[in-house]
């Protein structure tokens, strides 16, 4: 979560948090990832925040939900846990956009908890590259 001892965007990080916990409210705990998705890229607009929406990363073939800013990957999800994979999902998408930071948003807890995932800059990073 910290890099240096420094939050990695903190201001961009709680401006979105924001807007994650409005869409939850509205959604509800169980709509589905488009219902979320659509009503995520509305409030993004409304607050005049830069975003990418199912950005497809070069030739992988990998497709992330929103990049927010050029800064931040948020990857949504809804199911009733989250599982490793998950978090190694937004791990792979950070070695390949070369980003700093992901979101991993489960819409189907009860209340949302976003994840931050930094990304790893060590040679353990390697397993998550694929060529």
């Amino acid at each position: 979560m910290y890099k240096g001892g420094e939050l990695i965007y903190p201001d961009l990080s709680y401006r979105i948090n924001g807007i994650l916990f409005s869409v939850h409210n509205e959604v509800g705990q169980y709509g589905r990832e488009k219902q979320y998705g659509d009503l995520l890229e509305t409030k993004l607009k409304e607050n005049g925040l830069n975003f990418k929406r199912e950005f497809r990363i070069g030739s992988t073939g990998n497709i992330v939900d929103f990049i927010i800013d050029d800064k931040i990957i948020l990857e949504l999800k809804t199911k009733r846990i989250l599982e490793k994979n998950d978090y190694e999902q937004v791990q792979r998408y950070l070695q390949q956009t070369k980003l700093k930071l992901g979101l991993l948003i489960n819409f189907r807890n009860k209340y949302v908890k976003p994840t931050r995932i930094v990304k790893i800059d060590t040679p353990n990073k390697d397993k998550f590259i694929t060529y």
